[in-house]
């Protein structure tokens, strides 16, 4: 198992000798290595067994620092960055030579963002490269949120867990980037479409479910639990499976099962969000046979919630 600790100086260390440490955003806890060492990054894709068909999110501090990466910023892009940076968006821009193809899986554009998160920001500006981090968990698995459930997937795997609490969004950043001069959202996440809509305007989804995507987070399935998720109305669903693990939203209509979890017994969006990963974790540890769950509000973060619930559930 992977020591856990708050030290920068530690993290900062082994990331230097190209070694992986997870590390914690607002969003989930990422495992990071030097995004301009192609060793490093091939050792990011060998831990999670992660194909390199799927490109990773390179994180950098600032605005101002990601123009060393990236041949330019788009003017609607760049509003977008001005307003929500540091925070749970990344841009898929044009990237410049020095980030290895390996990182972008070949492709022109690189996906970058700032993390909301003090200790992530402060070992950001300790060393002198980005960092590539996609979640730091196997492949295709459920993304962590906190310390623990990076060490008991990834333990053996990662010099250093830095420890930065359990994370606030709990799900993973909205990429966003610009085609013929229209704004697109290739991945729903922790920044709701209506705050993006409020600064750029309309803009078009292309979320796709791809075994050749252009961004990260596109594969059709991601984010599984061992169990099968099985979405539809649960008290119906309930009639099939009799030993069943439900996550639900908003107030209890059902009885007799064998592990539950409430995302937000107000249905606050948000504290859905922030619980989701959680959930999921819980209810695949739990006895049940299965696990049955119903789409939220097809609107503000409950569309990033359904788009995981719906990839969480392919099989």
């Amino acid at each position: 198992m992977a020591s856990i600790g708050k030290s920068i100086e530690t993290a900062s260390d082994f990331l230097k000798k190209g070694q992986l440490v997870a590390i914690p955003t607002e969003t989930v806890y990422g495992l990071a290595a030097n995004a301009l060492d192609t060793t490093a990054v091939a050792g990011v894709f060998e831990a999670k067994n992660r194909p390199v068909f799927d490109p990773l999110i390179i994180h950098t501090y600032s605005v101002l620092k990601a123009h060393d990466y990236v041949k330019s910023i788009p003017e609607p892009l760049l509003k977008l960055a001005n307003a929500f940076w540091p925070g749970p968006l990344t841009l898929l821009l044009e990237k410049k030579e020095l980030v290895p193809d390996l990182v972008t899986s070949g492709l022109d554009r690189v996906a970058i963002r700032v993390p909301n998160h003090a200790l992530t920001l402060e070992l950001l500006k300790s060393i002198d490269f980005p960092l590539a981090a996609p979640s730091a968990n196997p492949f295709g698995y459920v993304s962590p949120t906190t310390p623990e459930h990076v060490n008991k997937q990834l333990g053996d795997k990662v010099a250093y867990i830095l420890d930065g609490g359990p994370c606030e969004v709990g799900i993973e950043s909205t990429i966003v980037g610009i085609e013929e001069n229209e704004v697109c959202v290739y991945r729903l996440g922790g920044l709701a479409l209506e705050e993006i809509e409020k600064i750029v305007g309309k803009v078009n989804l292309k979320i796709n479910s791809s075994s050749n995507p252009a961004a990260p987070g596109q594969l059709k399935s991601h984010y599984a639990p061992m169990k099968q998720l099985i979405l539809g109305n649960v008290k119906e669903n309930l009639k099939l499976y009799k030993n069943a693990a439900v996550i639900y939203f908003g107030e209890k209509d059902f009885d007799n099962v064998g592990a539950e979890y409430n995302l937000s017994p107000t249905k606050n969006l948000k504290e859905a969000a922030a619980n989701l990963f959680f959930a999921l974790r819980m209810m695949d540890e739990s006895i049940a046979d299965v696990i049955l769950c119903e789409l939220l509000p097809e609107e503000g973060l409950g569309r990033a919630i359904n788009d995981r619930l719906k990839r969480a559930s392919v099989k």
